[in-house]
């Protein structure tokens, strides 16, 4: 059946009208010839939307490989066979959704597919951060949690996020996202279940929580900083810092603000013109903080009102990055990289269990290892664990976690994910305490330097329009690895495929020099990127020499970028970082 055929089979059991109208336009652009319609359609019907790094998530359009009414509907009823199985009948789904597009609607689509399949339903009352959907999965002992939500994806995106609870998995992963073997019988759930116009739909029946949820949430985001600081003995006064928030036209500004203002940061000031949800996010490429210019307008109201913080939160709040005065760049101020903030947090949840080897400090294999050395001189526990939380979250023992792509989970007993907010808090309280000191994030950086190395990282991603140049990348890696890496030799070339560190096979390859540099190259699981991830190690025998550590690491960096370049042969793509 060729492209054409199947669409209009698509189109025969679609539910949505909208959806339908759309796909049957572009057969009939494709069949006149329109040769954009035909690779489009091509796309549209060539596969099919699975589970990734992050769930479900894909362009918002009709047909098997986009976000859509079916395909919600097809999700919802394969996951309800699979809670059926395991819970029985009256299974609890908490729901949640966001400001993108078609949120509350794919969002109350899955609500009716679960009631009508004899599920109990509880919707959040209006467009929430990701983190809260994660908390009240805990919080009302559900067995299972969905989030509709692209997180930082382009505008034009959506997802679908599970969250498993209750009776589905043990308590030390409640409220963490789905993983296998889970999402595989989802899978193939969703496949039996045939087209979406077959499926039951409810118009009613499940509730519409309050905001007691949120309320909630914000009182463990308070109990957790007041906590920390009775185990670290300090506590500093955040009415003395002035904060600017962004939230980068996502839903993240007013729960961040109350949660910020309830701990005292009364000089707070919001980015106006990124502060109001809007799915378009008109100021920005991509509203994603780590992306270049993102930041412009926090750092830009930052400079004119002479600020102390820049946090940004991505749309759905569930990431944060941060922003410090910085005489020694040109704007002034400087963006502390995902591995940097997952340092500073890291230390200081090392602080605050120090002594305890049962407290854990996770992170991703393609993070920073700068945290083992850190939780080492400490006495606490470490893990590495594979890409995403719904794997850091898991690690036995974890008190904090973090990814390098700007993603921070510190109070796992209640938000078993990465937590925007929460970040923001712990950050604030940080930068208050240094600055009664007379000390920025940027001294506790160079404290870890000075004690530890300096552990330099830098990403470097490629956006590409055709995935297959993703697979050709890594097949020319694997076919030919390098021998040299910024000239020192390569000693370990790991296919993760293969599995790593007793970790489940995940696709890329890891590589690392005699000097310890090393590099992680993986395809993104939520958007079409080759990413690569790039770690180089100098000793820094005193505080004098950090300069000169800092510059040859800066170097080597940049070199390894551009032999990285030439080894992809991703050239001409479009590369990001």
């Amino acid at each position: 059946m060729n492209d054409a055929d199947q669409a209009r089979q698509w189109i025969a059991h679609d539910p949505d009208e909208r959806d339908r109208a759309e796909l049957a336009a572009i057969v009939e652009s494709a069949g006149g010839g329109d040769a954009h319609a035909q690779a489009e359609l091509a796309d549209r019907m060539g596969s099919r939307l699975v589970f990734g790094t992050a769930g479900l998530r894909g362009a918002i359009g009709a047909g098997p490989n986009r976000m859509n009414t079916a395909v919600v509907t097809t999700a919802t009823v394969g996951l309800s066979v699979v809670l059926r199985e395991d819970c029985g009948d009256g299974f609890l789904v908490v729901i949640g959704y966001d400001a993108r597009h078609r949120s509350e609607e794919f969002a109350r689509t899955a609500a009716g597919v679960l009631v009508a399949a004899g599920g109990r339903v509880a919707l959040l009352p209006h467009q929430t951060p990701t983190p809260v959907l994660a908390f009240a999965v805990q919080h009302l002992g559900a067995d299972a949690g969905i989030m509709i939500t692209a997180s930082h994806n382009p505008p034009a995106d959506n997802g679908y996020k599970v969250y498993l609870g209750g009776r589905m998995v043990g308590a030390s992963e409640r409220g963490a996202q789905l993983v296998s073997p889970t999402d595989a019988r989802v899978m193939a759930a969703i496949v039996a279940a045939g087209w979406a116009d077959g499926v039951p739909n409810a118009d009613e029946g499940w509730i519409v929580l309050g905001d007691e949820i949120e309320d909630a949430y914000a009182a463990a985001a308070a109990e957790l900083l007041a906590r920390l600081a009775i185990r670290t003995g300090e506590r500093a006064d955040l009415a003395g810092l002035r904060v600017v928030l962004t939230a980068m036209h996502g839903v993240g500004a007013r729960l961040a603000s109350r949660v910020l203002r309830a701990a005292g940061v009364s000089d707070l000031l919001l980015v106006a013109g990124q502060r109001d949800p809007d799915p378009d996010f008109p100021t920005v490429p991509f509203p994603n903080p780590e992306e270049p210019g993102a930041l412009d307008m926090a750092i830009d109201l930052a400079r004119r009102t002479q600020a102390d913080l820049v946090v940004a939160l991505d749309p759905d709040a569930d990431r944060c990055s941060v922003a410090v005065p910085d005489a020694t760049v040109e704007t002034g101020w400087r963006q502390l990289s995902g591995d940097q903030l997952g340092a500073v947090l890291g230390e200081y949840f090392a602080i605050a269990y120090a002594g305890d080897s049962a407290a854990v400090l996770a992170r991703s294999i393609v993070s920073s290892s700068l945290l083992e050395r850190i939780a080492g001189r400490h006495g606490v526990g470490s893990a590495q664990t594979l890409t995403g939380f719904k794997w850091i979250t898991r690690a036995a023992g974890i008190v904090y976690g973090y990814e390098e792509a700007i993603g921070y989970c510190l109070n796992p007993e209640v938000v078993r994910d990465k937590d925007g907010i929460t970040a923001a808090l712990i950050a604030c309280q940080l930068a208050a305490s240094g600055k009664l000191a007379g000390r920025s994030l940027l001294d506790t950086l160079d404290d870890l330097a000075v004690e530890h190395g300096l552990y330099a990282t830098a990403p470097l991603s490629f956006r590409v329009a055709d995935r297959a140049l993703i697979t050709a990348a890594l097949a020319t890696l694997a076919a030919d690895p390098p021998k040299l890496l910024a000239g020192a030799p390569v000693i370990d070339f790991v296919d993760l495929g293969a599995g790593y560190l007793g970790l489940a096979p995940t696709e890329g390859y890891r590589f690392e020099t005699d000097r310890g540099d090393r590099v992680v190259v993986r395809p993104s699981g939520t958007e079409p990127k080759l990413k690569c991830y790039l770690e180089v190690v100098t000793p820094v025998p005193d505080r004098a020499r950090l300069p000169v550590a800092k510059a040859d690491a800066e170097a080597r960096l940049a070199q390894i970028k551009a032999e990285l370049n030439d080894l992809l042969g991703l050239s001409q793509t479009r590369v990001l970082r």
